[in-house]
């Protein structure tokens, strides 16, 4: 991942996937109408929609005071995958993403950009992001806030050092983001966003600040990101919890329980996946395979369960159908 500060056409890209999402991407284009900064562009990733979403994408290209590009999947890949596809295309130095069904408040990327200039320029390579708070559409606070304002940390740390939780909001650098997504081309099926931001948080700081900026509606279930099926996403799954116990134990004694279930899931990933007891063993780093044998009754426990419940329910169906 190796990556320099880029200079790109805007400021910000401010992407955002979609999939029939035509009842709540105006309410999402009048928040960035009503923005206090100009340089941005907003890129939209549509998913394969069926509804009017993109004439509504088309009808504003013609209007907006701000470029809007839109990409047009013809099949649904995926949230993952739509990223993947916008930060290759991204022209901003920095890239946002906000959900078809979100909205921000009217200074958001004018804070952001503020928060990122207030970074001592000798320092700035060594950071990749900054992040602020959430609210729900009532204007609660969603989850904990930071511990100062502003914290210079990283993902890691926030999580489990500071225990801070709840929805955040904020971007990374381009071309860091880059250079991790191309780190999974390789990688075998759906791959989660926190392999990559958990592999950014290992080399980049981010400055988070205590300012409520994005508005976190909840109208319905993200259809680009919902996977089901355990034993398509195990591979990529694994990745990312292998990745945890093998990099990320010097915060284990933080949160133990967290790394005990993190390695309980890998057991239970890893059976979906197929693997033998000894290619789980191999690898994993000495360590992480003590915490592994921890977890291990629990993690097959959770695993035969998701089978019995799968055999029940193929039985349930077949007396339905008989």
């Amino acid at each position: 991942m190796n990556v320099t500060l880029d200079d790109g056409a805007f400021t910000f890209t401010v992407f955002t996937p979609t999939r029939d999402r035509a009842g709540t991407l105006p309410r999402l284009y009048q928040s960035l109408v009503a923005q206090t900064f100009d340089d941005f562009e907003w890129l939209v990733v549509d998913d394969g929609s069926t509804d009017a979403s993109v004439s509504l994408l088309e009808r504003w290209q013609q209007s907006s005071r701000f470029p809007i590009r839109v990409i047009r999947k013809a099949e649904s890949e995926g949230k993952f995958e739509a990223m993947r596809t916008a930060v290759e295309a991204a022209r901003g130095r920095l890239f946002l993403t906000l959900d078809s069904d979100d909205t921000c408040v009217p200074s958001a990327l004018e804070r952001l950009s503020a928060a990122w200039d207030g970074i001592p320029e000798e320092v700035r390579a060594g950071y990749s992001a900054v992040t602020g708070l959430c609210m729900d559409s009532q204007g609660r606070l969603v989850g904990t806030p930071f511990p100062r304002d502003p914290t210079d940390s990283n993902s890691l740390e926030i999580h489990y050092r500071f225990r801070v939780r709840g929805e955040k909001w904020g971007f990374q650098r381009t071309d860091v983001l880059r250079g991790a997504m191309a780190a999974t081309a390789v990688m075998r099926g759906p791959v989660p966003e926190g392999y990559v931001w958990n592999a950014i948080a290992r080399r980049y700081r981010t400055r988070y600040i205590n300012e409520i900026l994005r508005v976190y509606h909840q109208d319905q279930v993200d259809r680009l990101s919902q996977p089901s099926d355990l034993a398509r996403i195990a591979d990529g799954a694994l990745v990312s919890y292998r990745a945890l116990l093998n990099e990320d134990l010097a915060w284990f004694r933080f949160a133990p329980m967290d790394f005990w279930y993190q390695a309980a899931l890998t057991t239970r990933l890893a059976f979906h996946a197929g693997e033998s007891l000894v290619s789980q063993w191999r690898a994993l780093r000495p360590r992480a395979r003590l915490l592994w044998l921890a977890a291990f009754p629990a993690g097959t426990v959770l695993y035969t369960m998701d089978r019995i419940g799968v055999r029940r329910l193929v039985v349930a169906l077949r007396r339905r159908m008989a």
